[in-house]
């Protein structure tokens, strides 16, 4: 007989891991949230996870599929249409639009900076990145509202790193604000993008050291029960790369998910001491969503926007948050004071955990 439906905690947070291009699967998991009427109390996000927790916080809940429907139709690289059949075309396609992206830039996005590549010359100026974010900056403040960011129901917290010291630093609604400029310092990735000056610190995207910041929702142990859900868009497990594009592309995955590991252990233990010292606290459950591309996914994916890897990637959130829901809503809860799933099986694998199929 099956079990009945679990009623979901009413503390939810969303954690919003970088990636670029890919944040498109960011987007499919906010299409089925928005759809499921789940609206997080408070969203972490690093990079393509801070802009897309601008566009949520900054926005009503009627408008906010619309805005996020804008962002990526604007950042796509619109083409000729899609090959079908063998994956090599598809690849070759996708590889084509990463191309054009690095060349040519995103509208929307970001530009050619000048030096930029040509300051490697001896003869030209010293630079420090490749590309401009003046055009994300301009996109912000069209479909970002941040009077109503700073001043909404939801909280908004958004990570980077300090270019000088190392250390990592939140900008958060809760505590001085956020503004566009600590949006652009949590995308700078360098060197593609210049750190962003804020307060006389320089700042840029803490993606090689925290990709996924989730301590900044479960350090601490909840005051009632609460589901964090963590969205990565590099994963720990892929298939043997058989060619040097799929090494290049697995050095690229395991550079920016390895440290999610390492958080996850590292909160279980925290939270097996905190099961000994108050064993009838509060519960925590971390469901961990990672896209896993297809095998037309090329090394340069996170410059690729072609319409169809958007859209394949924006599938694949839906996909993913959906199954996540459904099988811990079936799941009975755990003896954990952290239960942690995770979706697709083996996302963050070798934490001796549930896994989700």
């Amino acid at each position: 007989m099956p079990s009945p439906s679990r009623t979901l905690p009413q503390d939810v947070a969303l954690v919003l891991g970088g990636g670029n291009a890919l944040g498109a699967y960011l987007a499919g998991i906010c299409e089925h949230l928005i759809a499921e009427e789940i609206r997080p109390r408070r969203i972490v996000g690093a990079s393509i996870g801070a802009v897309t927790g601008a566009l949520l916080v900054g926005n009503p809940p009627e408008a906010r599929l619309d805005r996020l429907r804008e962002f990526w139709a604007e950042a796509a690289v619109h083409s000729l249409r899609e090959p079908t059949g063998a994956t090599k075309l598809r690849q070759t396609y996708n590889g084509l639009h990463s191309a054009l992206a690095a060349l040519a830039g995103r509208p929307s996005l970001f530009r050619q900076r000048f030096p930029g590549l040509w300051s490697a010359l001896p003869w030209m100026p010293n630079d420090v990145a490749l590309y401009d974010l003046a055009p994300l900056r301009a996109t912000l403040t069209r479909l970002v509202d941040f009077d109503r960011l700073n001043r909404g129901d939801t909280r908004l917290t958004v990570t980077a790193v300090d270019v000088e010291t190392g250390d990592e630093v939140r900008f958060d609604t809760a505590d001085g604000g956020i503004g566009p400029d600590h949006i652009l310092a949590s995308a700078s990735i360098i060197p593609a993008f210049p750190p962003v000056e804020i307060a006389g610190r320089l700042y840029c995207d803490a993606g090689y050291t925290n990709n996924v910041p989730l301590d900044l929702v479960l350090a601490d142990a909840p005051e009632r029960d609460l589901l964090c859900i963590a969205a990565e868009l590099f994963s720990l497990r892929a298939p043997r790369p058989r060619s040097l594009d799929a090494v290049l592309e697995r050095a690229h995955d395991l550079i920016f998910a390895s440290a999610t590991r390492r958080s996850v252990a590292a909160l279980r233990r925290d939270y097996a001491l905190h099961a000994r010292l108050e064993p009838d606290g509060a519960r925590a459950t971390l469901l961990h969503l990672a896209y896993q591309g297809g095998p037309d996914e090329v090394s340069a994916k996170t410059l690729d926007f072609s319409p169809s890897s958007i859209r394949d990637r924006w599938a694949a959130g839906r996909r993913d948050i959906r199954r996540g829901l459904e099988r811990l809503r079936e799941a009975a809860p755990g003896p954990d004071r952290l239960t942690y799933l995770s979706v697709p099986d083996g996302a963050g694998d070798g934490l001796g955990r549930a896994r989700l199929p």
